[in-house]
């Protein structure tokens, strides 16, 4: 499992990556992340909610209440064009520490 300084400095692209695919509201963004990390990436509330309104006071992402028949009022986060920019860059940055990472320790392909 990931934790620590590697989960913290990842937090950021995993939630802008997940927001930029559609709308999503903090228990989904959770949940999303463990699965497709296959448990390696866990985020609890205290964690995640955190990230969530550091993004959105930054511009990166906005936020907004939804209510639907029979479920409990949550609040959904959608990108905005900053984050996009803001996703791209973070995206080409850990591209590019990942390969070089490799290079140095030899961890086969990433």
């Amino acid at each position: 499992m990931v934790t620590g300084e590697a989960k913290k400095g990842s937090a950021e692209m995993l939630v802008l990556g997940l927001v930029e695919e559609e709308p999503r509201h903090g228990y989904e963004i959770a949940r999303l992340i463990e699965s497709r990390s296959r448990g390696a990436i866990v985020f609890n509330s205290a964690t995640l909610y955190p990230t969530l309104y550091r993004l959105e006071a930054r511009g990166l992402i906005t936020g907004r209440w939804v209510e639907k028949a029979g479920q409990r009022r949550r609040r959904y986060y959608r990108i905005t064009p900053a984050g996009r920019r803001t996703v791209a860059e973070q995206r080409a940055a850990w591209t590019a520490f990942l390969g070089a990472l490799s290079e140095v320790a030899k961890l086969g392909e990433v």
